[in-house]
């Protein structure tokens, strides 16, 4: 028998699998508390032990240390930089600041503020204005910002923006436009670049572990490999498809929907194109250290906010109160979109009501907290957004999504098959 051993370090746990190649058949799952405070791999080693090892190939996801941290630079915040934030989430990464327009001393101290590990390097169509771009790369090359760069803007002037970065000895890497016409989303070629730049920097960077092994079973940031997996069960069934991932530390979104003419090229075009299969992070939304953001992000939005000043650890009562507030805000903000800034109009929203799958996920849905977040966030008649009509919803109990991402480019049918469990 063929195996892969498919393994996701997440910030709480980490989560292992033995997967039969040959017929896409989970065959064991082990789960173990995240050994982040000494050593990554000592955690990941406990995991793959209580499987029983496996002699196959190993395939590594991680959202430890606090996942990839990016900030995205642009021309207009409506356009390239909102083309950039889009692509961004979709890279499995938590956008932690947007800047657009040429940058100055105060826009540079906040970006800095925001500690990336990648910037995002956007700005103009192929062929257009250069200017932005080409000032942006200068303003970066004499900040004291010295994180990874992904150059993703006009053709014209991208090479060029790219001398000038590496010239400041920042590591740099050039890819596609993500915005090469107004209207055209090109998401492909930057999520590939920032996958390479978080596998290659960012992975060793946060010293999860002492030696160079950690980095390099890594493959993919953990929501990269779950986007892969939600796609790939999206183009099984051909149908919408929504998922609600509640971690420790945050709180995902996956919504891969049918593609639809008219919001492509017609009237309802949006110039900063459309996603159909898009992510969103919302790294202040968790059942562990990300709950008082739970409280806070509550209080916001007028719903009733989970108590818990009795601290970790919570009762099982007060964990799916916080899963089922932190999902319905979540979802709020995935389907609503968001604003560029006060008095902006909301961009990146996107439209659930055809959706026909519904999935739950993380560790107090798997544990019996399921259908009291999926009710939570089906029945939200309040959030702004529009539910969906007729779905089925399941909870990914096995925790399969990862692993069919992780294995869908080498070993599609044993993805595929993996995803018959949901």
């Amino acid at each position: 028998m063929s195996t892969a051993v498919c393994v996701d370090v997440g910030s709480t746990y980490t989560k292992a699998c033995l997967v039969d190649l040959g017929g896409g058949v989970l065959l064991r799952r082990a789960e173990v508390p995240t050994t982040s405070d000494s050593d990554v791999l000592t955690g990941l080693d406990l995991a793959v032990a209580a499987l029983g090892g496996g002699d196959g190939e190993m395939y590594v996801c991680s959202s430890a240390g606090g996942g990839l941290r990016l900030a995205v630079v642009g021309y207009e915040s409506l356009v390239t930089a909102e083309a950039g934030h889009r692509v961004g989430l979709s890279a499995g990464a938590q956008v932690v600041h947007v800047a657009a327009g040429p940058l100055d001393g105060r826009a540079v101290a906040a970006l800095r503020a925001s500690r990336p590990d990648v910037i995002l390097l956007v700005g103009g169509t192929d062929g257009g204005d250069g200017e932005v771009l080409l000032h942006n790369a200068r303003r970066l090359g004499t900040s004291r910002l010295r994180v990874p760069v992904v150059v993703a803007g006009n053709a014209d002037v991208r090479e060029e923006a790219a001398e000038v970065l590496a010239g400041r000895r920042i590591p740099v890497t050039v890819t596609g436009n993500v915005l090469p016409r107004i209207g055209v989303l090109d998401p492909g070629p930057a999520r590939a670049a920032i996958r390479e730049v978080f596998l290659r920097h960012v992975i060793g960077g946060k010293r999860l572990s002492r030696g160079s092994r950690f980095a390099s079973l890594v493959r993919a940031a953990t929501p990269d490999a779950v986007l892969a997996g939600v796609e790939l069960l999206a183009d099984g069934t051909g149908a919408g498809v929504l998922v609600v991932d509640v971690g420790g530390a945050t709180t995902d979104v996956y919504s891969a929907l049918v593609p639809d003419a008219e919001a492509e090229t017609g009237p309802r075009r949006d110039v900063a194109g459309t996603l159909w299969r898009s992510r969103t992070v919302e790294g202040d939304l968790g059942v562990g250290v990300g709950a008082p953001g739970v409280v806070v992000a509550a209080a916001a939005e007028k719903l009733p906010a989970p108590d818990i000043r009795g601290g970790r650890p919570y009762d099982e009562g007060t964990d799916r109160r916080l899963a089922a507030t932190a999902a319905m805000i979540a979802l709020r903000r995935h389907a609503r979109g968001h604003s560029a800034g006060p008095g902006q109009p909301r961009t990146g929203g996107r439209d659930l009501r055809d959706v026909r799958l519904v999935v739950g996920s993380g560790g107090v849905l798997r544990h019996g907290g399921g259908d009291e977040v999926l009710d939570a966030v089906l029945g939200d008649t309040a959030g702004g957004w529009a539910a969906p009509a007729a779905a089925r919803r399941v909870v990914d109990t096995e925790y399969v999504l990862a692993a069919a991402g992780l294995l869908a480019a080498d070993h599609p049918a044993a993805a595929a098959g993996l995803l018959h469990a949901l």
